[in-house]
């Protein structure tokens, strides 16, 4: 399986793949530069390596002021054109679903319900019990409040909020907390994380909106969010507490569903105890996550007939108790049975809310486990079929407690029909396994997430599947998980006490998403107030009335929950600020380009035969690790490369399309830029002899590129300068590399003439002809002469340069934030899987040089 590590379109830890810097693909924004004969850039808006904003492939680093010409090209926005060109490799889709036909929809639909609804299935598991461990049964219109109470909920959150609204909010299919932080982050420089590029600030849905009122209050937000680095702050904490609450609830999930499902052999076997519940429930949880390796789609196809045929025993089971006890319970969709409910019971009923929640459990898993399918398909398997089973099976259950008062204590198992009893027991216990791996794969895809946007340490994923990127497993995480759910079972075995966790889990990412979808509202869906403020007061004045009963019952053991959140918290705030702070620091302190000039082609020190690659994760500038390298070496190599790992968002990058170079500094300094491409299911196996044979023959084929380029311009050139009224002409080249050549002066030089401009006559053709009969024979020899020197230096031999930096805190920093940069932080990216890791770098070969960045 292939492995996801750092791309580089940052530094320090936070790389891009599927967040912030994919927004830069989507602007159309372009200006007008001038560009010297050397291919070099001139940018007045920046001083330090401006220039390597264009889009023109062939274009340097640095411009050279040996020569005064210059040429007007037309480039794209002013950003790294690696962070652009990287991404545009041949079949990359940007979403996966697009176009299926029907039969594949069916099978995506039929795999949703193995992956996405175990969790929102296996609710009627548990769900009475809570609600009536709290609040006893005192009559049948306790059992018809209560189960009006499950109706409702179970509409309104999964329902109305998440299929019909929240699931629209993705990120061009990705879900989640992270996901909707990035659909923000794109429409308002709102962003904190350390990998926001320039181009961020010209990504907007505004500028071709019809006025209206709507749009001039989303400006307003717009630029309430962009000023006030207090309200950033707030946003990002409130996306990283949420996702924090989907990783505590990727422990609890498990733990809750299997421990229910397990509970049902009390009612079959008498002799069956607790304890005995808890130790099959821990071998159910180790087979659990020993099986999630296998994958999504080998795993949802699998499991996927077993929950079809649980929710069809819900429905089945739920129609028999219908007929057969009590019928009367569909007065339940009347909701004044919830105002009776809350009269008879009052302070309990408010406890009950706490076990009223657990029917909406695994909505926010349907959100989050967006990237694995369809937006239609989960959609659609709600609606037809997990819905209408599980009112059913609700309604069933009721039906039977209105005749059966004392079997609250295990609703679901005692309802059951005596002679179906022990089938739907294995296979509830099955849909209890499937319903644990809802909220795994869905912390796969918060984490995957966030760790590429920079807030979360580097970790190793597996793409299970080379048709769909979004599908992945993470080992460590995996079993980290494995662990804390075992240590929960065993501390906690009272299902009453994990479903007051398992509401303060799911209640925290449903108060979060609610808050970043109603930002999206405002800012880019753009709708009517009234509909945002319904929307707002309902869904979060639901969910605060929730969370207040759950957290009332903090002290039963459901505190071990927030404690894990907290933890989970502070990992991803303290990489995030560290991350930051290393990405900034340096990006002051790249080498400027006047400095390279005064070193010279030979750097201020000598230049022994041979080639120096250099990894860093920087694609922008000269990484100031280089300065050490220059410093601390008594040489360096006569060629430089500065070589970037990227993965794109494509399965497999041919090796004809693995290597993007662009020319760093004059030809003399022979530094180029490289950018080695990896799709997600590539694997960085190959031979470093082989692995060097194609890096240089990319770039000889570069080189040969560049002046077959050259030499189109040239003649482009003598064209234009072959008349006098032309003398002022101009080569244009578009943004695919194509070269025009204006066949009128520009404006700003026009010297206003009499004459008409006429072509020129055939006697002036000569000279032109000869000189670029003269200039091609020049560029022969010099393409020639630097093919020569880098075989040369690559028969000298190659040599991998490697530069570890790390932060410090400053002797003078408050004691916080030595406290964390130089234990916390330091502790992190020791331990997380660092950006060479994936590198098959030669030992014999390798050269490391350590920086420390004091901040």
């Amino acid at each position: 399986m292939a492995e996801e590590t750092s791309g580089g379109s940052g530094g320090g830890g936070s790389e891009i793949i599927n967040g912030v810097g994919l927004s830069s693909m989507d602007s159309t924004e372009s200006r007008w530069v001038f560009q010297n004969d050397d291919e070099s850039e001139i940018d007045e808006d920046d001083d330090e390596l401006g220039e390597e904003d264009s889009e023109h492939h062939t274009g340097m680093d640095s411009d050279d002021d040996d020569n005064g010409e210059q040429r007007l090209i037309r480039t794209g926005p002013r950003i790294d054109s690696f962070d652009v060109e990287a991404l545009e490799v041949p079949g990359a889709q940007r979403n996966d679903y697009e176009d299926f036909s029907v039969g594949k929809r069916i099978i995506l639909a039929f795999q949703t319900l193995g992956v996405v609804f175990g969790d929102v299935g296996t609710s009627p598991l548990y769900t009475f019990d809570v609600i009536f461990t709290k609040a006893p049964i005192n009559g049948n219109e306790d059992v018809l409040g209560a189960l009006s109470l499950v109706l409702y909920t179970l509409i309104l959150i999964p329902l109305v909020k998440y299929v019909f609204v929240v699931l629209w909010a993705n990120d061009d299919g990705e879900g989640g907390t992270f996901a909707l932080y990035s659909l923000i982050c794109r429409h308002a420089k709102v962003s904190l994380l350390p990998n926001q590029l320039p181009s961020d600030a010209r990504i907007s849905s505004f500028r071709l909106k019809v006025p209206s009122p709507e749009l001039e209050r989303s400006l307003k937000i717009k630029e309430r969010l962009e000023t006030s680095l207090t309200l950033k702050r707030l946003l990002l904490m409130l996306v990283l507490a949420g996702t924090s609450m989907v990783i505590a609830d990727g422990v609890v999930t498990p733990a809750m569903s299997v421990m229910s499902a397990v509970g049902g052999l009390k009612v079959g076997v008498d002799a069956v105890k607790q304890d005995e519940v808890v130790l099959i429930s821990v071998a159910f949880l180790v087979i659990l996550f020993s099986v999630q390796k296998f994958g999504t789609s080998k795993v949802g196809m699998a499991v996927g007939p077993a929950l079809f045929i649980w929710f069809c025993s819900l429905a089945g089971i739920g129609v028999y108790n219908l007929v057969k006890y009590d019928s009367s319970v569909l007065r339940a969709f009347n909701p004044v049975h919830i105002y009776y409910f809350f009269k008879r019971n009052s302070i309990k009923a408010w406890y009950a809310l706490g076990g009223c929640i657990l029917c909406a459990t695994g909505s926010e898993a349907m959100f989050a486990d967006l990237c694995y399918f369809s937006v239609r398909s989960v959609q659609l398997t709600f609606m037809f079929l997990v819905l209408p089973c599980l009112l059913l099976g609700y309604l069933g259950q009721a039906a039977y407690l209105m005749d059966n008062h004392a079997g609250a204590e295990q609703a679901f198992f005692s309802s059951i029909p005596s002679c179906a009893f022990w089938p739907v027991l294995l296979i509830a216990n099955i849909a209890a396994l499937i319903a644990s791996r809802a909220m795994t794969t869905a912390t796969f895809s918060c984490i995957k997430q966030s760790t590429a946007l920079g807030c979360f340490p580097r970790l190793k994923i597996i793409h299970t599947s080379r048709k769909f990127m979004g599908q992945i497993y993470i080992p460590v995480i995996n079993w980290f998980l494995l662990v804390v759910c075992l240590v929960f079972v065993c501390s906690i075995s009272s299902v009453t006490e994990m479903g007051n966790a398992y509401g303060i889990a799911e209640l925290g990412v449903m108060m979060m998403t609610t808050i970043l979808v109603t930002i999206v509202m405002l800012l880019i869906w753009q709708i009517n107030i009234i509909i945002v403020l319904s929307f707002v007061v309902v869904f979060l004045g639901m969910e605060l009335t929730f969370f207040s009963s759950v957290l009332w019952s903090v002290g039963d053991g459901s505190w071990i929950v927030l404690v894990f959140a907290i933890v989970m918290f502070l990992i991803m705030y303290i990489w995030n600020y560290g991350s930051k702070l290393k990405y900034e620091t340096e990006v002051k302190q790249k080498l400027s380009m006047d400095l390279m000039r005064e070193l010279g082609c030979n750097l201020g020190t000598i230049r022994a035969p041979g080639i120096g690659l250099l990894y860093n994760e920087l694609v922008k500038g000269i990484p100031a690790i280089f300065g050490h390298f220059l410093t601390t070496l008594p040489a360096i190599h006569s060629m430089i490369i500065f070589v970037c790992i990227k993965y794109v968002p494509v399965p497999v990058v041919p090796q004809s399309e693995r290597f993007l170079f662009r020319r760093v500094c004059p030809k003399s300094y022979h530094i180029f830029r490289c950018i080695a491409r990896y799709g997600y299911k590539d694997v960085r196996k190959e031979n470093h002899q082989t692995f060097e044979q194609l890096l240089i023959e990319s770039l000889e084929k570069f080189i040969r590129r560049e002046a077959q380029e050259r030499s189109l311009e040239s003649d482009g050139d003598d064209d234009a300068d072959s008349g006098d009224d032309l003398s002022c002409s101009r080569v244009l080249i578009a943004p695919n590399g194509s070269v025009y050549s204006l066949g009128v002066p520009l404006l700003a030089e026009y010297r206003e003439r009499n004459e008409p401009i006429s072509e020129p006559s055939t006697s002036e053709e000569v000279k032109p002809e000869l000189s670029a009969d003269s200039t091609f024979s020049d560029a022969e020899q010099s393409l020639e002469r630097e093919l020569s020197f880098i075989r040369k230096a690559k028969e000298s031999g190659v040599v991998y340069l490697l530069g570890h930096g790390d932060i410090r805190a400053r002797k003078d920093s408050w004691f916080i934030k030595k406290l964390v940069i130089n234990y916390f932080y330091a502790f992190l990216r020791k331990n997380c899987r660092r950006g060479i890791a994936n590198l098959s770098v030669p030992h014999s070969n390798l050269m490391q040089v350590g920086m420390t960045y004091m901040v």
